[in-house]
């Protein structure tokens, strides 16, 4: 069995858990969790699952090994290589490449905000938890990415052979021999990654801070274009994380979402490329072709190219695709009209914009860029 399936039924056993136990008990933050977040008071707090409650030495351990390059086979190649601060952690590239140079079949996820999401990856259901997602870049075989598979003593002899990894693990995890483990490894990471909150944004001062310049008025007018029924770009990227799959502390109860975009019709009666044909992958439902989340549109303009695949270079043709309500590909092995996937969401549907209008929207869109959040300290490299 593939490890990959081997974390998928991981993850499959966590979520019946989860629903024996209820999703409060399973997800619920920590009483003993005294974090300080310093988030402004209209941001709710990431869930935090119980076992891995926050801490500031955990995080800042955690902060060290996603920059670690000595948890990939290369030495080369860390969680950074593929998130990258400055690009609101992705990596500018179509695909991901991992380390020894195999190409990933999607596109670099943007971390900002990832403690919101209650599903992570593009099109993965099943996977719900940072720390499980964390063991994937590093173990997994299909495809390559940090290549660690059969390695696994390696990097605990590694960071036990470090002098600051022992004093890191012991004051984030305590003193026993036990504190330096994959699994406080990958709760470290996960620690830090939900960190990575981005609320300081000229829309954020804008629409929540009061202030009523922080915004231009073509951005302004692109906000209600944004909201409106006609281009209804709300319904999947909605709420504070401009995204319908969210989760946090203030929500009653998790929200999840897949669409299809009509991005692909391959065989004109819905198909997508083999290797990236979304939801269906885990499902094998004939439904779920082509469903992937919606991501984020947080700092949406540091993050090209776009969609799952990073086939869309710009945000004006993203724009163009959902104008058309679909993707025509008129030659090669992928060509077809994806505004007739018999799948594709009910809210593309295609619309009609003005040259000034899109101007508006992509304005709008620019003013989600938050500049604290990619030149944080705290969220670079220590080394």
């Amino acid at each position: 069995m593939k490890l990959t399936r081997l974390f998928t039924l991981a993850v499959i056993c966590l979520l019946s858990i989860c629903l024996s136990m209820g999703l409060s008990k399973a997800f619920g933050t920590s009483p003993n969790s005294e974090y300080d977040w310093n988030l402004p008071a209209w941001m709710p707090k990431p869930i935090v699952p119980a076992d891995n409650p926050m801490s500031s030495p955990k995080v800042e351990l955690g902060r060290h090994l996603f920059y670690e390059k000595r948890l990939s086979i290369t030495g080369e190649f860390s969680c950074a290589s593929c998130h990258i601060q400055s690009l609101a952690f992705t990596d500018g590239k179509t695909v991901a490449v991992g380390a020894t140079g195999e190409k990933h079949p999607r596109n670099s996820m943007s971390l900002a905000n990832i403690g919101y999401n209650p599903v992570l990856t593009w099109a993965n259901p099943l996977m719900t938890k940072l720390e499980t997602q964390a063991l994937v870049p590093m173990f997994g075989e299909h495809p390559v990415e940090m290549g660690m598979v059969g390695r696994e003593q390696q990097i605990l002899t590694m960071l036990r052979n470090d002098s600051k990894y022992r004093q890191m693990f012991a004051i984030a995890f305590g003193e026993s021999q036990e504190a330096i483990s994959l699994s406080n490894l990958t709760k470290a990471i996960a620690a830090f990654e939900r960190t990575l909150i981005s609320v300081n944004s000229p829309y954020d001062r804008y629409r929540f801070g009061g202030d009523s310049h922080a915004i231009s008025k073509a951005a302004q007018r692109g906000e209600k274009l944004f909201h409106s029924e006609r281009l209804e770009c709300f319904h999947c990227h909605g709420g504070i994380n401009f995204s319908d799959s969210v989760m946090h502390d203030r929500l009653a109860f998790v929200e999840i979402a897949f669409h299809n975009t009509g991005l692909y019709n391959i065989d004109g009666k819905g198909a997508y490329p083999p290797d990236n044909t979304g939801v269906y992958e885990i499902t094998t439902q004939p439904s779920d072709m082509g469903r992937f989340k919606a991501p984020t549109l947080r700092n949406i303009a540091l993050t090209a190219p776009y969609m799952h695949d990073g086939s869309i270079p710009t945000l004006e043709a993203v724009i163009d695709h959902y104008k058309a309500g679909g993707r025509t590909i008129h030659t090669g092995k992928f060509a077809g009209v994806g505004s007739k996937n018999p799948f594709k969401s009910e809210f593309i549907s295609g619309f009609e914009l003005t040259e000034a209008e899109k101007n508006d929207l992509i304005a709008f869109l620019k003013s989600l860029t938050d500049e604290t959040f990619i030149h944080n300290p705290a969220f670079s490299d220590p080394n």
